[in-house]
């Protein structure tokens, strides 16, 4: 019973992921990130995490959709429009080469956390005496905080893209005839 839950919450999933990235529509794709968020909360009560399938919901599914659905309706990009920008001067080659370091960065994370030893190292630093937030605390901005940064890198890349993608260009007035 277990595996075929996985199988349609996973199959739910990918479905709901492909939506976001291949749909057009803005509102579709807000509407195929619901379904996805709404498949991983069903992973989460398979894994007994009935917690996060509740935050899963209410926060990303509820709030965070609705947040999406209400910018995308307040900038108006749901009308089908022709933008054509210029790029400026120098701008490919300087996307370039901040894509090749995050990715550089990106990989020596990875490599970093393949070369530690995780097995053991959780373990040994809990502190019975001390409290779980400092814990957790020591474990993102000391022993993590090199994919801390990176996480908070890629988010700031990913909000600058968005504004991007969904300003517009000024409106040209015709000169009136006199």
């Amino acid at each position: 019973m277990e595996a075929a839950v996985f199988v349609l919450a996973a199959a739910v999933v990918l479905v709901g992921a492909l939506g976001v990235v291949l749909r057009t529509h803005p509102v579709h794709a807000a509407l195929s990130l619901v379904m996805t968020l709404f498949g991983v909360a069903v992973l989460f009560i398979a894994q007994d995490a009935q917690f996060l399938a509740a935050v899963q919901v209410i926060v990303y599914a509820g709030a965070i959709v609705v947040l999406f659905l209400f910018v995308i309706m307040l900038l108006g990009v749901d009308k089908v429009e022709s933008i054509t920008v210029e790029p400026i001067k120098g701008q490919r080659p300087l996307a370039a080469a901040l894509g090749v370091g995050t990715l550089a960065l990106t990989l020596l994370a990875f490599f970093v956390a393949a070369k530690r030893k995780v097995t053991g190292a959780v373990a040994n630093n809990i502190v019975a005496d001390e409290p779980n937030i400092n814990q957790l605390a020591r474990s993102i901005y000391g022993d993590n905080v090199l994919a801390f940064e990176l996480t908070s890198v890629l988010l700031v890349i990913a909000v600058v893209g968005t504004v991007l993608l969904a300003r517009r260009p000024p409106r040209r007035v015709p000169p009136k005839d006199q």
